[in-house]
């Protein structure tokens, strides 16, 4: 996307003519067909700006651009969107100076930096925020290499387009061989403003699921059946609610281009080509896959991983993936980014030469969550079965009892310890906590809702190991376990039934402290958790090759444990689905030394 602001320097002429074009009679002859399936190539190999140095400026304003032909607001930043790409090096040091043309605070935050705490760029927290028509100048060192992005921490901003790839070159040889790249940033548009959004979500928190189970799915034996509905319906639970934000409002973007514009990335037949994918979106979880060839995982959020032979991987909100492809035949391939329920997807071109296009599969069949989405283990019964003890699964109340919005009572407590034995505050009770996962379980060996039978390899996190021995092996000194806490009727959302305004202390720790911490989600939607400021190592069994994350999706039902050593400074920890972090499931992990008060 780039700016239509004939005033900004530098503006690009020809993307105008190219959103010209696309509003012009080709689109119109294949209006009716839904934004996947559009045949049309517009072959636009066009790379992403690009800034690099000690020295950087950006400026942050209101602009309209081109998507897939339509007139879009944004916030932009130097006019394009997604952002420039910061191209950086390790081990230099940068000065980034923001200029905020907004009439609004903005922020930027460096998405799996390691920076001062002061730097973070969290309003609020780490910084005072960027005021209206002022500046700001990040200064910090480069102490890693790898796939980062940027984006804002202020208001519903990044909703609207400000965030940017951030790629950092290695001091020394790269450990991961390659002949040419990209960077392919996936993201969600909406032409509706991420406030109507949310209003709409709080009136009703299905209102933008346009695929929920029929009387002809019910005929057809494609969904639940009737029995399994009402257990379902009793339960006020919908196995369809998958993504609050779904293709009927959301067109799905790739660096910035929609469907129909098919952006291209090039490639000579026999190279290998790195792909550094992006998930920017502010709602949407992408099934990541092109079809024809194998991708080779080579990295997770930055940091090279020993390589994963992979057909397809599920790439959650805020995480990043390096991949290794070769394609050897002179032909054109689809990158297709296909929405988690299957309500639409990004797609994008791999291709030799521009203006060629590859056939763009159809979206696959809409999946239904389970009773193990439900926080019920390993139990895949159906909800009209009996589980393994012989319960009869059809009267069982999943509203917790006292968790429930009709039992509890707000400002109710209960205490979890009775979990592993773990360090546990308590879970406030009341209208923001639904459920409490009966039997949650540990899901890192799954490839994700919607992948189970995909006939093909998906990466799950337990394939990933470190290439390179982590910095800290010691064990655990102690454990803290955290809930991820909601209530989708009421589109509610926290962190141990609490929002970031209602919790009265932030999570303690100690400067260099190694504490184990253990996610429980107690809902039934995905919450990719990200930790600013540091690098966690999953518990997934590969000991001191553990892989280090800063992002890592808690499934419906699971639990997610990783060690993390803290870091001096204030640090927000939060659910990166955007309308979840707005709702309330944030927190702050406050990191002190031994001798200071926390």
């Amino acid at each position: 996307m780039t700016s239509n602001s004939a005033s900004l320097p530098g503006i690009n002429r020809r993307a105008l003519l190219r959103g010209a074009s696309l509003a012009g009679g080709g689109l119109a002859l294949s209006t009716w067909m839904p934004a996947w399936a559009q045949p049309v190539s517009r072959g636009i190999a066009k790379p992403l700006p690009q800034l690099s140095g000690d020295n950087i400026a950006l400026r942050v304003a209101h602009e309209m651009v081109q998507v897939d032909g339509r007139q879009a607001h944004v916030i932009a930043m130097n006019g394009t969107v997604p952002a420039p790409l910061l191209r950086l090096r390790e081990g230099q040091a940068v000065r980034i100076t923001v200029d905020n043309a907004l009439d609004e605070e903005t922020s930027l935050h460096w998405h799996g930096l390691l920076v001062p705490f002061q730097m973070d760029g969290v309003p609020g927290l780490s910084f005072p925020g960027i005021k209206p028509r002022s500046s700001f100048t990040y200064e910090f060192p480069i102490e890693q290499s790898g796939t980062y992005w940027y984006h804002s921490h202020s208001g519903l901003q990044e909703a609207m387009g400000h965030y940017g790839p951030i790629v950092i070159d290695p001091k020394g040889a790269d450990p991961i061989g390659y002949d040419r790249e990209h960077v392919v940033m996936f993201s969600d548009h909406s032409f509706v403003h991420p406030h109507t959004l949310f209003s709409k979500l709080k009136q009703e928190s299905g209102y933008y699921n346009r695929q929920k189970q029929t009387l002809a799915g019910l005929l057809a034996g494609k969904d639940q059946s009737r029995a399994d509905r009402l257990a379902w319906a009793r339960m006020r639970m919908d196995p369809t609610d998958i993504l609050d934000v779904t293709g009927s409002i959301y067109t799905y973007v790739v660096n910035g281009y929609g469907p129909n514009d098919n952006w291209t990335a090039l490639f000579k037949p026999g190279e290998r080509v790195r792909l550094r994918f992006i998930n920017a979106a502010a709602m949407t979880i992408f099934n990541v896959r092109i079809p024809g060839l194998q991708m080779t995982v080579v990295a997770a959020d930055g940091l090279p991983v020993r390589p994963v032979p992979v057909d397809e991987l599920q790439m959650t909100v805020a995480e990043t993936y390096d991949v290794i492809v070769t394609p050897v035949e002179d032909r054109a391939y689809t990158i297709v980014g296909e929405a988690i329920d299957r309500s639409g997807m990004a797609r994008a071109t791999l291709a030799p030469r521009e203006g060629m296009v590859a056939p763009v599969p159809a979206l696959r069949e809409r999946p239904l969550l389970t009773m193990k989405d439900m926080g019920m283990g390993a139990m895949d019964a159906p909800a009209t079965g009996t589980d393994h003890a012989g319960h009869d699964m059809a009267g069982m109340d999943m509203s917790a009892g006292a968790a429930s919005p009709d039992h509890g009572a707000s400002g109710q407590s209960m205490n979890m310890n009775m979990r592993d034995g773990a360090n546990a505050p308590e879970v406030v009770l009341g209208p923001g906590v639904q459920t409490i996962a009966p039997m949650p379980v540990d899901r890192t060996g799954e490839p994700g809702v919607g992948l189970e039978n995909a006939g093909h390899k998906v990466l799950v996190y337990r394939d990933l190991v470190a290439l390179e021995r982590n910095p800290d092996v010691r064990g655990a000194d102690r454990e803290i376990e955290l809930h991820l806490t909601g209530n989708m009727e009421r589109y509610m959302w926290s962190i141990d039934g609490q929002t970031l305004s209602e919790s009265k202390t932030p999570i303690p720790l100690r400067t260099g402290e190694r504490v184990r911490m253990t996610l429980i989600n107690d809902t039934m939607m995905n919450h990719p958790i990200h930790l600013h400021g540091h690098f966690f190592e999953l518990v997934t069994g590969h000991g001191d090759h553990s892989p280090r994350k800063h992002t890592v999706n808690v499934p419906p039902g699971g639990k997610v444990s990783f060690d993390v050593t803290g870091v001096y400074g204030d640090w927000a920890f939060h659910c990166h689905m955007f309308l979840h972090m707005h709702a309330g499931m944030i927190r702050v992990v406050q990191v002190r030394g031994a001798g200071e008060a926390a």
